[in-house]
């Protein structure tokens, strides 16, 4: 799927289901409360916490589909176009960083620091 086919899924998906869009304040707070079961995933997966019985649910895939739903919603509140604003973010970020990763020293050599 695309983004734009992503676009116009979410907005069909809250017209028939959903009844109408959260407002954009509360889809933030929305997007915050997702972002953070995903730091608990990582936390718990790849930190130094452990799965407490409550977590054993938690799905990392479903957990970031989660937010780019409300990230859609979001967009599509607002009229942006995400596949226009990617392309415009990659070419950003290739004119910005063109040299800086490769030139990075802290992205070669010993991982274990």
């Amino acid at each position: 799927m695309e983004l734009l086919e992503a676009q116009q899924r979410v907005d069909q998906w809250i017209e028939e289901v959903g009844v109408r869009y959260f407002s954009e304040m509360t889809n933030l707070a929305q997007l915050m409360e997702e972002v953070g079961e995903l730091a608990r995933i990582f936390s718990r997966t790849y930190g130094d916490q452990s799965f407490k019985k409550s977590d054993e649910s938690y799905n990392l895939a479903d957990e970031l589909a989660d937010i780019l739903f409300v990230l859609i919603c979001i967009a599509n509140q607002t009229g942006t176009d995400l596949t226009e604003a990617l392309e415009r973010n990659l070419e950003k970020k290739t004119s910005r960083d063109r040299t800086r990763h490769r030139d990075n020293p802290k992205l070669h050599g010993d991982t274990t620091r």
